[in-house]
């Protein structure tokens, strides 16, 4: 089976890649990595391909639909630059800080 082949995927599962994908295409993700994401996003959750069988599944983890939604961007928007400045000015000095002491 050559790599990114999508016949060992259930029906259900070529449904929420195709599902994922348009979301991430309304936030304005090029076809392609939105395809690419979409599939990575059902692998995680699922395990990958499913084959027929009974006692051949495992549950699924619905955590990486979840953490997308969630994250990015709201403590960044609610503050003003300088806050943000400040914050990044803050963060770099740590690292430096932290990378001398190593």
């Amino acid at each position: 089976m050559p790599r990114g082949d999508k016949s060992s995927y259930t029906d259900k599962q070529k449904r929420q890649a195709e599902h994922i994908e348009e979301g991430y295409e309304d936030r304005g993700l090029g076809k392609e990595e939105a395809e690419r994401r979409a599939w990575a996003t059902v692998n995680k959750e699922t395990g990958g391909g499913k084959k027929s069988g009974s006692g051949r599944g495992k549950g699924e983890n619905h955590a990486p639909s979840r953490k997308g939604g969630r994250l990015g961007g709201a403590a960044a928007a609610s503050r003003n630059s300088a806050e943000r400045s400040a914050s990044a000015r803050k963060g770099a000095a740590t690292r430096k800080r932290n990378a001398a002491a190593k």
